[in-house]
């Protein structure tokens, strides 16, 4: 065997699996599976097969997931850049699947970086709702809202913030909460042998630590009826089974919700925690609930999930009060508009810098303080104004949609955020919703956000570039594209010139400006295509 696997994290596997050790050891003997999971905010399940230039076979446990052969890159494919799926861990699918998204939800991934389980929540929302998306590193953040931006999710905020503190903004808040807890990491070793570096006897311990202070936080944002999903990809009852069994010991007013256990969903360890103290009998119950995939098991990677559900009743009447309204930037005064709490100068400093990322294609930073949105009858500056009234006036003139949101404005940067700034403040923000652009020189400027998030028909011209023949690589590449006028699908009346929404056999990409034959490529220089 290649691994060479700690030899006390070897002693506790032989204990906790008993008979099946062997088989389990045996599962190192083989290579790990990969994984992509379609994008249906992009295109359907039906459609992405019919299009398909990959051998997939169905994950069992995920509707839209689908196993890739070996020697296969997805990755290195034009659909992968059109956001039409993700690629990940078979394994690591299962735990949204658990937590029952519904369009509507309120819902928050915890632990959200890079980025998978945050767009496979935003395809199940289907553009309805809410999603807040957080992790505690700044850098992983980054990752985060590229993936989300490149999946087309025009409902999610990203956060960059320590639990306690949302939990505080968001006191019973969402319907629905993901923990996918930072952990040992021993389910993946096989999948990612550089973790065997980091591991160490004592690490389940160091974890259960920070798993307890996340759960404590979660429970305060979850509404009554609401459902939590916690997961590991850890194989240590101390942060699977026995994290749960004391939070349940603390949080009467939680329960496991059972998971059917199947062929492929095993129950959790309770044999190990009934030799336990301060177990209740009826806790230690309810822990067979809770789930586990194991890799000798499954085609897939070691996973931990409890389902948990708040009592009580569930009221969606209430939660879609908190749905963002109609975007109707016409009653300025009466709208919740961005208010810079900043001068007119440090605005424009701010500005700049924002485009500069925007650019090279790092989120910027919305920033703790940065704006002050009011509902109130606060008057606005000419600038803020003048940046709604360009983006509808370029939604009325380029696009055929209707916006719902808040109006967001920081610096020359307009976003549309599914929150009102209230629920935001004194949070850091690293995206407060969907960007739609920029006021450059008295004209507005679409953000690629915007194009990634809009399909063919909803814009006034677009093309479809090939992605057989290679033309649509080069657009992904920042090259400049010859593009005949016929090419150019215009809406009746509409001329060819103008923004164009580009798309990769029909599926939008990016944007691009046309006039007489040349496509300007206005593809992000830090999202394009490096791969030889």
């Amino acid at each position: 065997m290649a691994l060479q696997l700690p030899s006390p994290f070897l002693a506790k596997m032989k204990s906790l699996l008993g008979e099946n050790y062997d088989n389990f050891m045996k599962s190192y003997e083989q290579a790990p599976n990969a994984g992509i999971r379609v994008n249906t905010l992009k295109i359907s399940r039906e459609e992405f097969m019919k299009l398909s230039p990959f051998d997939l076979v169905p994950i069992p446990w995920c509707s839209t997931g689908y196993y890739t052969q070996a020697g296969e890159r997805p990755g290195r494919h034009p659909y992968y850049h059109a956001g039409l799926y993700y690629i990940q861990e078979p394994s690591a699918m299962a735990p949204v699947e658990l937590l029952g998204v519904t369009p509507g939800d309120l819902v928050l991934d915890l632990c959200a970086a890079p980025g998978g389980k945050s767009t496979q929540i935003a395809a199940k929302l289907s553009g309805q709702g809410v999603l807040v998306s957080n992790d505690l590193h700044p850098d992983r953040t980054k990752a985060l809202a590229k993936n989300l931006e490149m999946y087309g999710v025009r409902n999610a905020v990203v956060l960059n913030e320590d639990p306690e503190r949302i939990a505080g903004a968001f006191p019973g808040f969402f319907s629905k909460i993901l923990i996918d807890a930072p952990c040992s990491g021993e389910g993946m070793f096989r999948k990612d042998e550089s973790m065997l570096k980091y591991w160490e006897a004592s690490s389940p311990l160091k974890f259960a630590e920070m798993q307890r202070d996340i759960l404590k936080s979660a429970a305060a944002m979850l509404r009554p009826g609401g459902r939590l999903v916690y997961s590991t990809c850890t194989f240590s009852p101390e942060e699977n089974e026995g994290m749960i069994a004391e939070f349940l010991n603390e949080h009467p007013d939680f329960c496991v919700v059972p998971v059917d256990h199947s062929e492929f969903y095993s129950p959790g360890e309770t044999a190990w925690m009934s030799g336990q103290e301060k177990v209740k009998d009826d806790v230690l119950k309810q822990l067979s609930g809770t789930a586990r995939l194991w890799p000798h098991k499954v085609r897939g990677e070691g996973h931990f999930m409890a389902v948990l559900q708040r009592e009580g009743e569930l009221n969606m009447r209430e939660a879609e009060r908190e749905q963002a309204p109609l975007f109707n930037p016409g009653g300025l005064v009466n709208e919740s508009i961005a208010i810079s709490s900043r001068t007119e100068q440090s605005r424009e400093r701010k500005g700049k810098t924002a485009l500069r990322e925007e650019r090279s294609g790092k989120p910027g930073k919305y920033g703790k303080g940065a704006t002050r949105q009011q509902a109130s009858g606060r008057s606005v500056t000419d600038s803020q104004s003048g940046s709604i009234h360009l983006l509808q006036a370029f939604i009325r003139e380029q696009l055929d949609m209707e916006l719902t949101g808040y109006p967001v404005i920081y610096g020359n940067h307009v976003y549309v955020s599914p929150l009102p700034e209230e629920r935001l403040k004194q949070l850091k923000v690293i995206r407060p919703g969907w960007y739609m652009g920029q006021l450059k020189n008295e004209r507005f400027v679409p953000g690629h956000p915007l194009a990634t998030a809009l399909r063919s028909d909803k814009s006034v011209r677009y093309v479809s570039l090939s992605s057989e023949d290679g033309e649509a690589v080069r657009y992904l590449k920042g090259e400049t594209l010859s593009i005949p006028e016929e090419r150019v699908i215009c809406r009746s009346g509409a001329e060819a010139k103008g923004y164009v929404l580009v798309c990769i056999d029909g599926y939008s990409a990016g944007w691009g400006k046309w006039q007489a034959g040349i496509l300007k490529n206005e593809y992000p220089a830090g999202w394009r295509w490096t791969s030889i």
